[in-house]
Order: structure tokens, then C-alpha cells, then sequence
């Protein structure tokens, strides 16, 4: 790749790793503020992580749109980025957890704006070939800043939710910032929306079929999003807050660096297996992680990560390849954020049925997906793949 394009998509993978620090510090801090402060219960809990989720699905569809109504709108997303660091300075001041959930909302839209923007471009921006990888190592330093912002998160929370929003804001502004260097060098590269042509590139699997195996898939992982994590795991297996939030990090990073071998399989072999792959391990997470053990439940939260973490890059090349590529990249990330608002809620509304006791303990609020699971292996079944 030439120097200009290969800088441009070093300087966006550099923004998903700060804009993650930035996002994962504040994720646990509200969690626990919004749980042992505001003495929110796990539904309200449910409605704060889902509220930022709900509001990133809609804006994620203003994202495309405002892509195809002209490029040069794609600094939007940088500006939204950026605005981040104002809203987070309004949690400290909450009283409620009604009133973090609507500064969830403002995060979430902003995010929405931001985030399937940058995955877009670095989608248009790097050679068919190799663009599964690229897109799995853009989510892989996501990751690596996931694991790195939980022990931050960690190690400064003698300085109080204050404080560690200042931080937060410091890299919201710092992403936004790279995010403009990035995409004034990959300009030229960004394609919003090309004329359909019979011989032309397009998906080599039905788009229509992704998308719904996203959001079933989106549904599933729903209880590894946000602050609901975190104050399960710290419950039912008894952890303390920083111990908690470093395990999930590991979780997160781990999965993460395998998912680039199922990019690395996706763009060298079989994109139809893969996603097959992925969708039986999203089906069998919840399952794993509702027997109340440390293993199973840390079992079931990887799992969980890695089917939806190695799903993502090689959804973001089909869609890629879409003659309306930055509307249908929004359109996933919209569908999958309103179906992990919808697990979520899910999971939020069952967790009051409590547990069913035996020879082992289990959480009837994670088997309530196992319809769900259900219906995404059969779609997955049925997926085609051209000439695989």
C-alpha cells in the first residue's frame, strides 16, 4: 500500500485503541457508581447500559446517510468523538440513575455518528484481499485498549468518578484529533456509494442474511455489553470492583488476538465457515456462563467475545463490498445495537427470576436466550457463500 494509505489506516487503528481507553475507564466507573452510589437495581442497570446502545443504533444509520449525501460530511464523526469528552464530564453530577441513563443516550448517539464511520473508511481504504485482517486488527487494538482502560480504571479509583472522567475526556479529544489526520490523508479512498454494475465487486454472501445473523448474534452477547457485565460477574462470583473489571479486560484481549486468525481464515479460505464458527460459539455463551462457577462464567463471557469480535471484521468486508457500502456498515452496526439493546433488556427484565439450584447453580436469566440461540445456528445453516 502507498505510504498516504497506509498512514491513514495506521492513524485509525491508533483511534480505535485511544477512543476504547476512553470508553472502557468510564464503562466501570458508572457501572459501579450508578450500582453502590445511586443504589440502582440490576433492571435500571439494564436500562443504562441499553440506553447508550439504543441511541448508537439510530445515529449509526445517520452515519451512512449523511456518508452518501456527500464524503466530505465524514468529519462529522471526528466532531461527535470529541464531544464525548463534554458529556462524560456530566456523570459526577447525576443524582439518579434516570439521569445517567440519559447521558447514555447523549454517549450513545455520538458514538453512533463516530465509530461505523471510521470502521467504514478503513473498510473502502484497504485492498479486498487483506481487508478482513486489517478490519480484525482495527477491533484487536480496540481490544488491547479495552484490557488496558479496565486497569486503568483500576489503579485510579481513589481519584473518584471526577477524576476519572477528566481522563476519559482527555482521550475522547485525542481520538477525535486522529480521526481528522486520518481521514483528510484517506480522503480520495471514500467511496460512499458506487453505480451496482452486473460485473462489478459485490458481497460474497447475501447481505440480507448477515444482517440478520448480526443482530441475532447481538442479542446473545448482549450480557458482555457494558456496565451489566461487569456488576454480574462481580455478584455471582463474589469479586471486587478493580478484580472484576481486569478479568473481563483479559477476557476482552484474549478474544480479541484469536480473532485475527479467524479474519486470517476468513480472507485466505472460507467466509461461510467462519461465520458458522462463530455464530455455534455465540449460541453455546450464555449457556456456559449461566452455571455459576468462575470457569464457566469466564468460559461463557469469551466465547461470547470472540464469535462477536471475529464476526465483525469479516461482516464489515461483505458489506464493504456492497454498492452502498457506507449505508449498509451503518445498517449492521445499527441492527446490532438495537439487538443488544434488546438482550439486554432481556436479561435486565429475566434476572429477577433468580437461579435454579442443583448439582450445579444456574442463572435462568442467561437460559432465557436459548431460543435465540436457536434461531442463529439455523440461519447460520443456511447461509451461501459464492462457489463455497
Amino acid at each position: 500500500m502507498e505510504r498516504r494509505r497506509l498512514a491513514g489506516i495506521v492513524l485509525l487503528i491508533i483511534s480505535a485503541f485511544t477512543g476504547t481507553i476512553a470508553f472502557r475507564l468510564a464503562t466501570p466507573a458508572i457501572a459501579f457508581y450508578t450500582r453502590d452510589v445511586l443504589q440502582a437495581s440490576m433492571l435500571s442497570i439494564s436500562i443504562v447500559s441499553m440506553s447508550f446502545v439504543l441511541a448508537r443504533a439510530f445515529s449509526s444509520i445517520f452515519g451512512g446517510w449523511f456518508l452518501e449525501r456527500g464524503k466530505r460530511l465524514v468529519y462529522i464523526g471526528a466532531i461527535a468523538m470529541m464531544g464525548n469528552a463534554i458529556a462524560v464530564q456530566l456523570y459526577p453530577l447525576t443524582s439518579s440513575w434516570l439521569q445517567v441513563a440519559g447521558i447514555k443516550l447523549l454517549n450513545g448517539f455520538l458514538n453512533g455518528l463516530s465509530w461505523p464511520m471510521a470502521q467504514f473508511v478503513i473498510a473502502v481504504a484497504t485492498p479486498k484481499e487483506i481487508r478482513a485482517r486489517v478490519t480484525a486488527v482495527y477491533f484487536f487494538f480496540g481490544s488491547i485498549a479495552s484490557l488496558l482502560g479496565n486497569y486503568v480504571y483500576a489503579y485510579t479509583i481513589d481519584l473518584g468518578l471526577g477524576g476519572q472522567m477528566w481522563i476519559s475526556s482527555v482521550f475522547f479529544v485525542l481520538t477525535g484529533l486522529i480521526m481528522v489526520a486520518s481521514y483528510a490523508l484517506l480522503y480520495g479512498l471514500i467511496t460512499p456509494r458506487r453505480k451496482e454494475t452486473p460485473g462489478g465487486e459485490g458481497p460474497s454472501l447475501d447481505p440480507k442474511r448477515i444482517l440478520i445473523i448480526a443482530s441475532l448474534m447481538a442479542v446473545i452477547v448482549a450480557f458482555t455489553s457494558g456496565e451489566i457485565t461487569y456488576v454480574y460477574v462481580s455478584e455471582a462470583l463474589g469479586l471486587e470492583k478493580a478484580r472484576t473489571a481486569t478479568l473481563i479486560g483479559w477476557a476482552g484481549f484474549l478474544s480479541a488476538m484469536l480473532s485475527y486468525f479467524a479474519s486470517w481464515l476468513a480472507d485466505v479460505r472460507s467466509e461461510r465457515r467462519m461465520v458458522l464458527l462463530t455464530s455455534i460459539m455465540a449460541a453455546v455463551s450464555p449457556l456456559l456462563a449461566a452455571v455459576k462457577t468462575a470457569p464457566t462464567v469466564f468460559l461463557g463471557i469469551f466465547l461470547a467475545l470472540f464469535a462477536f469480535q471475529s464476526f465483525r471484521p469479516i461482516s464489515r468486508k461483505v458489506l464493504a463490498s456492497y454498492h452502498r457500502s457506507s449505508l449498509a456498515i451503518g445498517g449492521v452496526n445499527a441492527v446490532q445495537n438495537l439487538s443488544t439493546f434488546l438482550g439486554g433488556m432481556l436479561f435486565g427484565f429475566a434476572y429477577s427470576l433468580g437461579e435454579l439450584h442443583g448439582a450445579v447453580t444456574l442463572n435462568l436469566a442467561l437460559l432465557a436466550f436459548l431460543p435465540v440461540s436457536v434461531a442463529l445456528l439455523w440461519q447460520s445453516v443456511k447461509l451461501k457463500g459464492r462457489g463455497k
